[in-house]
């Protein structure tokens, strides 16, 4: 019921209303027939909508471009053939918008030119010749390389490069390209890749191929740790190599190490060289290999015999993915005295990372792939604590010039070794992270190198700040080339020239000698 004085004001509402209801369906009717951006009156007569204007095309990278927005992918990418331009993602696609065959068909025509691209790349930072050191020798017998192998702008020593502020480098953009961090063969595709000599073996073995039908691993075999490396146990030093030569896999296992571990450790040999599905590696339409290849991974294919081959793949806890990074795979020798795991060392245990490369690192850090392709969890109580335990017997090689306290004996060591350990512990700063008698102080430390260049992107991989890396041990450093987190120092003589380089120490050349020669005696 309403009251008579207020029934003028009610009508005035509602004729308000009524007024305003069909202003709005007029002008939804001019907006829905007016093209975009153009007001119409509709007294005018309408002229015909003007076209979009079209984009300019964006070239693709090229090595050595500074880094720019929108970009074009490298050619052989996912991405590539997508014809991404959208804005980085954390999330890679579920579905798969290809049929296999057509997949396999396009990136095997494209395989030739994203291999020349690397290796044009690598010829042009390094010296790639066969120069091994004479006298020095990994183990098993294979030969350990000599030399700084990467290459100085023209007209630059080493020197005269160690002689200049960072400042000076980077403003006469005198770092040396090879410094630079190293690019995945294919870095926008990434993935695991095995060096020849694994894939052969393994396939030799029990007939499963890691051969990816898109790219083949890049850096030459001299470069790499001997194949396959000696194990040698905490639990057993008298037996020496307890692989006898031989590559461990699924088929020899049991016959090795029957009788050497107890049960539980032989059922954790059993699962690190059982193959699971991975990124690359699995039974779906989204793999990088042709059948038997689909039987996935195993955690001895990259950590063979418990070591490394120099396999690489990409880290899975960073995006974008030009920001990811190479990884040269360490070795797992020692990893009872190391206390920080994951490319970002954010797990503490072997146990966290062990099941951490299950759950999340073969598939790049994403659970719904992890999902799609087939993630084996494994169960924390007994089949991951039975692979930790095995992984925590694995030692070091002999060094049969240290003593108890890994310093060198004075009676076994020569002079320049001598020399070698003095710098290393004085001048040149190595023992600040690298203490004795594991030479790791088990931390992680901000290199910095970006004092030295501006942000460059090569071959796909966005050059520039990295943050902190872990500090590996230096014992049995000899056997592990190449060097450095993402294998982009081929040689202990580059690692030397590189860390003068970052720590400003001015090392004579033949200061680093003696160094490198102290190094190889570890």
């Amino acid at each position: 019921m309403t009251r008579p004085w207020t029934r003028p004001l009610l009508a005035r509402q509602k004729n308000a209303l009524a007024a305003g209801s069909l202003l709005g369906v007029a002008l939804v009717l001019t907006l829905i027939a007016a093209p975009p951006g153009v007001a119409q009156d509709p007294k005018r007569p309408q002229d015909p909508p003007k076209p979009p204007a079209s984009e300019p095309p964006v070239p693709p990278a090229k090595p050595g471009d500074p880094a720019k927005p929108g970009d074009k992918p490298p050619a052989g990418s996912a991405a590539a053939a997508r014809g991404d331009k959208a804005p980085p993602t954390s999330f890679m696609p579920v579905d798969d918008p290809q049929p296999f065959a057509d997949v396999v068909k396009r990136m095997t025509a494209l395989k030739a030119e994203v291999q020349k691209r690397q290796a044009d790349l690598l010829a042009a930072r390094y010296d790639l010749a066969d120069r091994p050191a004479d006298g020095v020798a990994m183990f098993r017998g294979k030969k350990v390389q000599a030399g700084v192998r990467v290459k100085l702008p023209q007209g630059t020593t080493w020197e005269q490069l160690g002689g200049l502020t960072p400042a000076q480098v980077k403003q006469q953009k005198l770092w040396p390209a090879g410094f630079l961090p190293l690019p995945h063969p294919n870095h926008p595709e990434g993935g695991m890749l095995f060096p020849q000599t694994t894939i052969d073996e393994i396939k030799r073995q029990t007939a499963r191929d890691l051969t990816r039908f898109d790219l083949d691993f890049d850096l030459p075999d001299h470069f790499t740790p001997e194949f396959p490396p000696a194990i040698f146990l905490t639990t057993r030093p008298d037996l020496g190599d307890v692989s006898q030569g031989e590559l461990v896999t699924l088929a020899n296992f049991e016959r090795l190490f029957n009788g050497v571990l107890n049960p539980k450790q032989l059922d954790g040999l059993r699962l690190l060289v059982t193959p699971f599905p991975q990124q690359q590696f699995n039974a779906t339409g989204d793999r990088r290999t042709v059948l038997p290849g689909h039987q996935g991974v195993s955690c001895f294919d990259c950590h063979v015999n418990g070591h490394s081959n120099g396999a690489t793949h990409l880290v899975g806890d960073i995006r974008p993915q030009e920001r990811r990074r190479r990884i040269d795979t360490p070795s797992i020798r020692g990893v009872n005295i190391q206390r920080l795991f994951g490319s970002q060392r954010a797990l503490k245990t072997i146990e966290d990372f062990t099941e951490f490369e299950q759950r999340a690192a073969y598939f790049d850090g994403d659970p719904v792939i992890a999902t799609k392709k087939g993630v084996n969890p494994l169960e924390r109580g007994t089949q991951v604590h039975h692979m930790a335990e095995v992984q925590e017997l694995l030692d070091f090689p002999p060094a049969p010039k240290l003593d108890i306290l890994g310093r060198l004996d004075p009676e076994m060591a020569s002079a320049l070794e001598l020399k070698g350990e003095a710098l290393f512990n004085g001048k040149a700063k190595c023992s600040v992270c690298h203490p004795a008698p594991y030479y790791t102080d088990n931390l992680m430390h901000d290199l910095k190198a970006e004092r030295f260049f501006e942000p460059v992107m090569v071959n796909g991989r966005l050059a520039g700040p990295e943050g902190p890396i872990k500090t590996f041990p230096l014992r049995g450093v000899k056997e592990s080339p190449p060097y450095l987190n993402d294998g982009r120092l081929l040689t202990l003589d580059d690692s030397v020239e590189f860390f003068n380089l970052v720590l400003g120490t001015k090392l004579t050349r033949e200061e680093k000698e003696a160094l490198v020669a102290f190094l190889r005696a570890l």
